[in-house]
């Protein structure tokens, strides 16, 4: 399984389409096997989802994501998980041992810079 993590340094971005870039985790029988860091691309509308099935994602973790974008990634059968929150490590621990569920938050507006609000 291959996690992406919307990420702006150590910690979960607060919303996936403007943050630094995505962790990328491989886990294999719930052990991580690999972790690298793609720079995000850019924001464009409908962009990111396409770039991330292509790049073999299952999921897409982040603080908040906006309704379109969360339903094009349910179209490239990406599962979004939104609400995280905190350091990249602790998140992905969460994720992997089942104790981190979507809040399904959903970002309404696109003035902030980095929380949904």
């Amino acid at each position: 399984m291959k996690i992406a993590i919307a990420s702006d340094g150590k910690n979960v971005s607060g919303h996936f389409g403007h943050c630094k870039g995505f962790e990328i985790i491989e886990v294999e029988n719930s052990n991580v096997k690999s972790k690298n860091f793609l720079e995000n691309p850019g924001h464009k509308p409908g962009f990111l989802p396409r770039f991330l099935s292509e790049k073999n994602i299952d999921v897409i973790i982040s603080g908040g994501m906006g309704a379109k974008a969360q339903v094009l990634f349910n179209e490239n059968n990406i599962k979004v998980v939104t609400g995280a929150n905190g350091e990249v490590d602790s998140v992905v621990k969460n994720y992997i041992s089942g104790n981190l569920t979507s809040t399904d938050e959903v970002c309404n507006r696109h003035e902030h810079k980095g929380d949904c609000h």
